[in-house]
């Protein structure tokens, strides 16, 4: 798999994480509040590749998603601290069991795919 469409199933892990958030709390899904909402995490998930590719790592490694998953959530808090947005502890929680289950998670199965196709090749 591409390097990009690595990128592009992480940024799909938090446009969904912003999503189900704001539908779970009634905020509504309007293009504007998505993105007043996502745009601390993009910023975050931005940082956590620019970490991956300065580090020369491939972004498919289950390691690789746990460290862009805490910087998404870290630079994410940080920027929403400094917009005046909320953090409350369970949101930083919640920020991190998501995106950490989700990007380690399609990782992990991208890892279980290529093992099966080496054991039946």
């Amino acid at each position: 798999m591409r390097r990009w469409a690595r990128v592009g199933l992480d940024l799909v892990v938090v446009l969904a994480f912003v999503a189900i958030g704001r539908a779970n709390h009634h905020h509504g899904e309007t293009a504007a509040g998505l993105a007043s909402t996502a745009w601390p995490f993009l910023v975050g998930l931005a940082c956590g590749w620019a970490l991956l590719v300065a580090r020369r790592r491939p972004g498919d490694r289950l390691v690789d998603g746990v460290a862009v998953a805490l910087v998404t959530v870290a630079v994410g808090m940080v920027l929403r601290v400094l917009a005046g947005q909320g953090t409350a502890a369970a949101f930083i929680v919640v920020a991190v069991c998501f995106l950490g289950a989700c990007m380690v998670g399609w990782r992990a199965v991208g890892l279980l795919a290529r093992r099966r196709r080496r054991a039946g090749a």
